[in-house]
């Protein structure tokens, strides 16, 4: 009883992940989600700052004009930290969702460390925000959390771009604020050679004690300062300099990696399933130049030596970086039908003389994928059973013709 419930839950788990994958290739829903519409929720939350804190600006010079001394003295501190705090933290969003477009990794760390120092800003007395914004700042943060494996791209020119913005704006606040609040600190800061050095000493978390607020407002600042240099000074130094000491030591360790594979006269194997892996290792173990396309990077270091690219592979501008007009066939091994026909779709469109050969996991498909014209229709159970009946009856199964035919790569 448990095994036939077991097998029925694998079955429709497995029906579930075919549906989502059908739907996703035919919305194309890896080109653009979820890094576009959390980077537009990143954004819109960035605006929101911006305005809360020309609106806190506004409030201050409303204060300013207030008669009562006691008034000011309540109120001034707070609104000018409150509406720097949100106007750094808003344009520094602002920067992190453009970068997120593109699948930045350090876009999102970034986004994910400001969205952290932005929660604790709405709960702290530097700010008064509603409660829809307040359940508005939890809900992106639990989003970037689940979206973190969809931000996988370390460039390093944008990174260092990203990095240095945001790096020089939180500096920029952190400066223009010590020194507005400047007798409120012990010594007090009169120039901006003071005011930088405090703002890298408490981003840096290094805290020397030799400049100390002693006002609630300048220690308020201080509070809002630490937060923004833990989720941008700590990331910007290993954001530029780890990708370079990490590709030195790459060389130094393994210079073989210096070479790169030429992609001409090639096979393409798309597919993350155990056919297109084992296919595209018996193709290299026979001397043929691979190049693989999977859905997600491989969580081991098993292909370190094949030629891997990461994306959908129907997606026109990933055959191109394939080099597809160049390839001697491309084979469509993954484990949905539906897929493997937009790969072949794909593939024909580019380059109509390219060889193609396609797997059918389920025979109710054969007359569908059939429809795409593939040189080579892989129906994997009538394979199998053919094979199976070669064997049985004592012929002899050569492996290297049977490849050599179906692939006329001989």
């Amino acid at each position: 009883m448990r095994s036939s419930a077991r097998k029925w839950l694998e079955t429709q788990r497995a029906w579930v992940r075919k549906e989502q994958r059908h739907f996703e290739h035919k919305l194309h829903t890896r080109a653009w989600f979820p890094h576009v519409p959390l980077a537009i929720l990143v954004g819109f939350q960035g605006v929101l700052h911006i305005l809360m804190g020309l609106g806190s600006l506004h409030s201050l010079m409303r204060l300013l004009a207030a008669p009562s001394l006691t008034t000011l003295a309540g109120g001034v501190g707070i609104l000018r930290i409150g509406a720097a705090s949100h106007l750094a933290i808003g344009v520094l969003l602002v920067v992190v969702a453009f970068g997120m477009l593109w699948r930045s990794r350090v876009a999102w760390v970034m986004a994910f460390l400001l969205t952290l120092a932005m929660v604790a800003l709405v709960f702290s007395p530097l700010s008064r925000v509603s409660r829809p914004l307040e359940i508005f700042s939890i809900v992106q943060l639990l989003l970037l959390l689940a979206t973190r494996r969809s931000f996988g791209r370390t460039s390093l020119a944008t990174a260092t771009l990203f990095a240095l913005t945001a790096l020089l704006l939180t500096l920029g606040y952190g400066t223009f604020g010590s020194m507005f609040l400047g007798d409120g600190f012990q010594p007090h800061i009169n120039s901006y050679t003071d005011a930088v050095y405090f703002s890298v000493e408490t981003m840096s978390t290094v805290g020397y004690g030799d400049i100390t607020p002693v006002t609630r407002e300048a220690r308020l600042f201080t509070i809002s300062l630490i937060a923004l240099g833990l989720g941008v000074f700590a990331t910007a130094l290993p954001t530029i300099a780890g990708p370079l000491i990490d590709k030195r030591l790459l060389n130094l360790i393994e210079p073989r990696r210096k070479t790169k594979m030429k992609r001409v006269a090639h096979i393409i194997v798309v597919g993350d399933g155990a056919l297109a892996q084992d296919a595209a290792r018996a193709l290299v173990a026979r001397g043929l130049i691979v190049t693989q396309i999977v859905a997600e990077k491989p969580a081991t270091d098993e292909q370190s030596d094949m030629d891997t690219l990461v994306g959908d592979g129907s997606d026109a501008k990933l055959l191109i970086r394939a080099n597809v007009e160049t390839a001697r066939a491309v084979l469509a091994l993954s484990d949905d039908d539906s897929y493997n026909a937009f790969v072949v779709l794909a593939a024909k469109e580019m380059n109509p003389e390219l060889r193609t050969v396609a797997a059918v996991s389920d025979t109710r498909n054969t007359g569908r994928v059939a429809r795409t014209r593939p040189d080579v229709l892989l129906t994997l159970p009538l394979l199998g059973g053919e094979l199976l009946a070669m064997a049985l009856s004592g012929e002899e199964i050569k492996t290297d013709a049977l490849i050599t035919e179906l692939l006329k790569l001989g």
